[in-house]
């Protein structure tokens, strides 16, 4: 799914389906969430590699792996 989006781009409705359990299944969970999310987006992250973002209702982003949501941890 990661690899379907260029950088900066902003997640689909039905992505952001998945990308929310996901999200719900993570160990940090809570702090990803924060005040709440908006929406998802495509950017960088260490050492140049792309991942997934939480973007929150106040304006702060995070990034988020979905791997870690998978393995639960």
């Amino acid at each position: 799914m990661l690899h379907r989006y260029d950088l900066g781009d902003r997640v689909s409705a039905e992505d952001s389906v998945i990308l929310r359990a996901a999200l719900e299944n993570h160990q940090n969970a809570t702090d990803k969430i924060g005040c709440g999310v908006s929406h998802f987006s495509v950017r960088s992250a260490d050492f140049g590699t792309r991942c997934f973002w939480v973007n929150r209702t106040d304006g702060t982003t995070e990034k988020f792996s979905i791997s870690a949501s998978i393995r639960g941890s």
